[in-house]
């Protein structure tokens, strides 16, 4: 007697039945899971670090469909200012050193930390520290405005999801949550 298993065969163990695997990232995960990547491939992105004693520096490493992928570099004292993102979510990581963000609490971003942030989500990002800080920074869709916020009284802001650093990098980000009712 056949059973359906003979008929239809096994989905996991016949590769060409499956569906294929996006050529770009997609998700937050997909997202993440390239942090990860670019993080444990120090030679990809380490040689093109510049350090700017005027102003942050930042590189587009790639772009894809939907998304880009940033690399920045902070000197002790540079930040980004008060800020969202306009329509774009983002993911980033500290690659090296130890970032502060600043928007509904104060948080310290080791190298390993990854943030996921709604679009809207308003925050400061600075270098506190004493040594040069290197993050990576994937907008989706791609950035297209940063809109300053003023400085002065608490920060008005949608969710972001803090993932602490963890050896090695996370399996899995959790989705962006969305704007509060």
């Amino acid at each position: 007697m056949n059973s359906d298993l003979e008929i239809a065969g096994d989905l996991l163990a016949i590769p060409h039945l499956l569906p294929p695997a996006p050529a770009h990232p997609v998700t937050v995960a997909d997202f993440a899971g390239l942090i990860r990547e670019l993080a444990a491939d120090r030679a990809a992105w380490a040689p093109l670090v510049r350090y700017d004693p005027t102003l942050r520096w930042y590189h587009r490493l790639r772009t894809g469909p939907g998304y880009e992928v940033w690399l920045l570099s902070w000197l002790p004292g540079q930040g980004s200012g008060r800020h969202d993102h306009g329509r774009s979510f983002g993911v980033f990581g500290v690659l090296e050193g130890e970032l502060t963000e600043h928007g509904e609490a104060k948080r310290v971003l080791d190298a390993g930390t990854v943030r996921v942030f709604a679009p809207g989500y308003v925050h400061e990002v600075v270098n506190d520290g004493l040594e040069p800080v290197v993050s990576v920074h994937v907008y989706a869709p791609g950035l297209t405005e940063m809109p300053q916020h003023c400085s002065i009284g608490p920060a008005t802001t949608r969710d972001a999801t803090h993932m602490p650093p963890t050896r090695p990098w996370p399996d899995a980000v959790p989705p962006v949550p969305g704007p509060r009712t």
